[in-house]
């Protein structure tokens, strides 16, 4: 019989790297999108040695590498990393008498170039704690040690995490580390460490190739030449297949397409005027003056080619919407997908060339690089594709499997907390803030569901979060394996929720906060999955960054208890009613009694308040020290 003392470790099946260890880092994260940055940029500025493993040319994944530079935003609640970059970027086209609520036509959504974004970015990466960074370097093996734990409670067994083996410009690499964050675009790191991951509506290892995923997008950036088109920059020859894609983009923009007024649904196909000032960024080489407002939508004079042309779009797969999971599983069938995706794009510039008859082309400030499914295109489309982005705006991933698995019904409730009398749904372990639909460009039908997480067909359209909600920091562990922790595309959720936790600005959020995460694991000397929550919670909250879905109108961010305040919510600490908290006043005696007990229930511990006369504020910030450790 097992005593309750024992606690022996058995080192088990030792993989030995075929490469020689040539470093080792703290924290390696894999993938320098949106997730990958913020995570560098707060484990780092806590202390910890961090390296940036990144297989394109570019930081800034889906933001900048992948042209899509406009922010869906909507929960117009920025704060932490997000803020701070947001903040740059203002203030850089501010100093410039620009203006960067752009795209949508609402004037609440922001935009920005994406040279702008990688220079700030880049910027912010600066100074003490930078981190180091492999571009045009690939992950090609996660190297685990495989452990069994035996305790009072039986015998568990895992893997974790020791080194990487990474394909550089400078050959083979063999990189150890305390904690790799999986951060990629493809979720590619996931069966390298041997971790459980679903992909579309299958789970690993029996993983259904043919079962289908979102379309992905080529997107790029192009500009009005208001005195003619370069002729270089006018391609006389369309590609093959430009007759098909032709009449693809005819069923989105005309040169009679409609207007919109802003009090209707759109009507397609749109006018040129219309849909370039969608998806349209302010112009750092103009000195035209434009926004969102309908009255200057016709100056536009930059936008981004990221609507009619997905791919497949309405052309299918294989008589099916979506691409197929073995898109994510097959990298040579991946650079193929990609290679047609990137010549669709390049077809509308051919199209609103020669159809519509408009001076717009790419613009030569930005991007620069040959995609490598690009190199056989003819020399003149080579000149266009050059400036475009180096990579595909991929929307969906393979997945994390954890312990818990974030489903849309959760989501949605979640996202009720303290409307009509719903009251506190939010998650004790929140991490971030984010407001988005439950968005997937095809593979939306009942076939394609995990109907095993409850999932249903009408959940896309029934349960969409009604105002923001937030993500909590259970998804991104991942269940069997340790010194792995999950960010970007790749958390443990379900497809519908990755609709809606896919965008640049909640993949950020979400990114900081497997930093931080990471960081507390090595500090602490624990796995991942041994870290409790408000540990994190607490970096977060240092780090300016919101987790509580409920604010008070007495206590804002340069309130001493802001923080406390929002984990007070989280862990029901008070009953408040109303939108003031209060914290200066008094602590009642219900109001002690409720927080005592309240302390002892989630801790434990014979919890008591030192002094009668404590203000709420006060009780509250001697209460949760004892929730952390």
């Amino acid at each position: 019989m097992l005593k309750k003392f024992l606690c022996v470790l058995i080192f088990m099946s030792v993989i030995v790297p075929a490469y020689a260890l040539e470093n080792n880092y703290d924290v390696i994260i894999a993938g320098a999108g949106t997730g990958g940055i913020a995570a560098a940029f707060q484990a780092s500025s806590m202390g910890m040695d961090v390296l940036i493993i990144e297989p394109s040319s570019m930081i800034g994944g889906q933001a900048i590498a992948a042209g899509v530079s406009t922010m869906d935003d909507g929960s117009e609640q920025e704060s932490g990393f997000y803020k701070n970059f947001m903040s740059r970027v203002e203030n850089y086209y501010l100093a410039r008498g620009k203006d960067i609520k752009t795209p949508y036509w609402d004037m609440i959504e922001k935009g920005f170039e994406p040279h702008v974004g990688e220079k700030i970015l880049k910027d912010m990466l600066k100074g003490e704690y930078a981190p180091d960074i492999l571009l045009k370097s690939e992950i090609v093996n996660v190297c685990t040690e495989n452990i069994i734990a035996v305790n009072e409670n039986g015998m568990s067994e895992k893997n974790c995490v020791k080194s990487v083996i990474v394909k550089t410009p400078d050959g083979m690499k063999n990189i150890a580390c305390k904690i790799l964050i999986e951060a990629t675009e493809y979720g590619d790191v996931l069966p390298l460490a041997g971790a459980e991951y679903r992909v579309g509506n299958s789970i690993s290892p029996n993983v259904n190739l043919n079962a289908m995923i979102q379309d992905i997008t080529w997107a790029g950036l192009i500009r009005k030449y208001p005195d003619g088109i370069p002729e270089h920059l006018r391609p006389k020859n369309p590609l093959p297949g430009y007759d098909y894609a032709k009449w693809n983009y005819e069923k989105c923009v005309t040169r009679d397409g409609n207007d919109y007024n802003l009090d209707h649904d759109i009507i397609l196909p749109v006018s040129i005027v219309v849909h370039n000032s969608y998806r349209a960024v302010p112009d750092s080489f103009s000195n035209v003056f434009y926004n969102s407002e309908k009255g200057t939508w016709p100056l536009v004079t930059k936008t981004g080619i990221n609507w009619g042309n997905d791919y497949p779009g309405q052309m299918k797969w294989n008589d099916k919407y979506g691409l197929p999971v073995e898109y994510l599983e097959n990298k040579n069938l991946r650079k193929r997908v990609e290679r047609d995706a990137l010549i669709k794009t390049l077809h509308y510039i051919y199209y609103i060339q020669n159809e519509l008859g408009e001076n717009w082309s790419v613009d030569e400030n930005e991007y620069g690089e040959l995609q490598d499914v690009a190199q056989d295109l003819p020399d003149e489309w080579k000149i266009i594709a050059r400036h475009f982005p180096p990579i595909a705006y991929v929307r969906e991933s393979r997945r994390g499997v954890g312990e818990y698995v974030l489903t849309s019904t959760e989501l949605y409730k979640n996202s009720l907390s303290y409307q009509d009398d719903n009251g506190n749904n939010e998650f004790y372990d929140a991490i971030a803030i984010g407001r988005y639909n439950i968005d997937l460009h095809n593979a939306t039908s009942e076939e394609d569901v995990e109907k095993d997480l409850g999932e249903k067909e009408e959940f896309f359209f029934t349960h969409n979060p009604t105002s923001n909600f937030q993500v909590p920091l259970r998804i991104l562990i991942p269940k069997n394996i340790d010194g792995l922790i999950l960010a970007e595309k790749n958390l443990s959720m379900s497809r519908h929720v990755a609709g809606a936790l896919r965008l640049q600005p909640i993949t950020m959020m979400t990114g900081q906060a497997a930093g931080a995460l990471a960081a507390v694991s090595i500090l602490k000397h624990k796995q991942p999955r041994e870290i409790k929550a408000i540990n994190v919670q607490k970096e977060l909250l240092n780090a300016g960054v919101n987790i509580s879905l409920r604010m008070y109108s007495d206590v804002d961010e340069s309130d001493k208890f802001y923080g406390s305040v929002q984990l007070a919510n989280l862990y029901n600490l008070f009953e408040i009613k109303g939108y003031k908290f209060e914290p200066n006043k008094l602590l009642e005696d219900n109001e002690r009694k409720f927080l005592i007990e309240r302390v002892k229930t989630l801790t434990g511990v014979d919890f008591k308040l030192p002094d009668e006369n404590m203000t709420r504020g006060e009780a509250l910030d001697f209460a949760i020290k004892f929730l952390g450790e």
